[in-house]
């Protein structure tokens, strides 16, 4: 799928400056450049999309390649001064609520939710995986990127845990995913900066999370690993990690689920 003639207008209405690439190496750092070169030409929730994404990454400085015209990639500028230092350890979790919410609006009869931080997953497989990057200064803003893969055919997807629309039987409406992924992340942004990570978000999230109560593996930045079981997120946002009578909260690493969800 290539993008449509007419854009996107839905998404069009919820940011103030979407750009359409038709290819780029990166969407973040499409995204990246264009706003060192002019920062005041990109507000609070820019975005570049393309369906020809070259040389994605993920988590890690892992590479996320597509056949092109089979996935969305989207990366989105976040402003953050006005959300509370605190609080921005976050902002990865409700880009994951986002998408989630937008998967499962066209996915309904399937079960939609978050792999902490913020892979979705539908029926136990990987459909959307997301990147958050700190721009340097003092402001701290962050670039969102996501990627969700759309028509990729089964035989495509690169490892038997990912899934996309097409393989689920679906046809997705590119425009309304990314509408309703934007709508949700700029609703997430603005709760943070008004009310910070409260119980009600803090709650949003936790539901949404499938590795809570699973047994997991945690690749840990360091190279090494942590088993145990996932009991809760704590007020930071991190997962805590039962071992056996000792806890351990991790603020970044790759989670496998080794029991009850894929």
């Amino acid at each position: 799928m290539t993008i449509p003639e007419n854009g996107y207008p839905r998404a069009a209405a919820v940011t103030p400056r979407l750009h359409l690439v038709a290819q780029t190496d990166s969407t973040n750092a499409h995204l990246r450049r264009d706003v060192e070169a002019e920062p005041d030409a990109h507000p609070h929730l820019s975005v570049v999309v393309t369906t020809d994404q070259r040389e994605g990454r993920g988590r890690l400085d892992r590479s996320w390649t597509t056949p092109p015209g089979t996935a969305l990639a989207v990366s989105v500028l976040l402003r953050v001064g006005a959300v509370p230092v605190r609080s921005r350890g976050w902002i990865p979790l409700v880009a994951g609520l986002a998408m989630s919410d937008a998967v499962s609006a066209q996915l309904r009869d399937s079960a939609v939710g978050v792999k902490w931080p913020n892979d979705v997953l539908v029926d136990g497989r990987k459909i959307s995986g997301i990147l958050a990057e700190v721009l340097p200064g003092a402001d701290g803003d962050v670039i969102l990127g996501a990627g969700v893969n759309t028509t990729m055919a089964e035989v495509d997807l690169p490892v038997s845990t990912a899934t996309s629309f097409a393989a689920m039987g679906a046809t997705v409406d590119e425009d309304r995913l990314l509408a309703d992924f934007l709508g949700g992340v700029r609703d997430h942004i603005a709760h943070l900066a008004v009310s910070g990570a409260d119980e009600g978000l803090r709650d949003r999230v936790a539901a949404a999370c499938l590795t809570l109560g699973a047994d997991v593996v945690v690749s840990l930045p360091g190279g090494e690993s942590l088993t145990g079981r996932a009991e809760r997120l704590d007020e930071d946002g991190r997962l805590v990690v039962g071992t056996g009578a000792a806890e351990t909260a991790v603020g970044a690493g790759d989670v496998v689920h080794v029991r009850g969800i894929g």
